[in-house]
């Protein structure tokens, strides 16, 4: 027994029992201690990583800010796009800004419009046009619909007054819901070697 373990002393097991340490395998226990030592080097690594993102912004924007001041460029780009890189281009940090899109209520009535074009129209020249909407508005396993397949309807060319009321709606149905920044670092041997990120994720170190 180990001398550590007092009498009084107990775990609670997954369900929710309250066992004496003594009566704990010790195979058990060891496993017990090795996730959690894992688990608390993971919790410090991943504030460590927090810590280093928040830094790491604060830096750019901080020259973004100077540079503005002192030489009145804008450095950023669209919609917070931004890439800085080392003096001799062999180190990159590019700031990312994604958007979540949905779309609102408006969409229904756009693919209202939509099917009333197709039925408008000769079957013959909507056959292929109408493979595209009904690939478009698939929905997955969560009932969503791909944000991709809706804006590609919106790039076909069709002279039609109903088709192009429908991608007005499609374009007023899109919600922003909110955005995501990435931080993304990016290093190559020559100035004229091909980039290679640096992984900041554990399944690709």
């Amino acid at each position: 027994m180990n001398p550590n373990v007092k009498p009084d002393d107990f775990m609670v097991d997954a369900q929710g029992r309250h066992v004496p340490v003594a009566n704990i395998d010790e195979v058990d226990l060891l496993r017990d201690q090795t996730v959690r030592a894992i688990v608390s080097q993971a919790q410090q690594l991943q504030s460590q990583m927090r810590d280093f993102k928040a830094s790491a912004h604060a830096d750019v924007q901080e020259f973004v800010d100077l540079s503005a001041e002192r030489y009145g460029v804008s450095v950023g780009g669209k919609k917070g796009n931004l890439t800085l890189s080392s003096y001799d281009g062999t180190l990159s940090v590019k700031i990312q800004v994604s958007e979540n899109i949905r779309f609102d209520e408006r969409i229904q009535a756009a693919k209202q419009l939509i099917d009333e074009c197709i039925h408008a129209w000769t079957e013959g020249s909507s056959s292929e046009v109408k493979a595209l909407v009904e690939h478009a508005f698939q929905t997955d396993k969560e009932g969503k619909i791909s944000i991709g397949r809706i804006l590609g309807l919106t790039r076909l060319r069709i002279d039609d007054p109903k088709w192009i009321q429908a991608m007005t709606a499609i374009r007023d149905s899109m919600q922003v819901v909110d955005t995501a920044t990435y931080l993304r670092v990016y290093r190559r041997d020559t100035p004229q070697g091909p980039w290679v990120a640096v992984p900041l994720d554990l399944a690709k170190l």
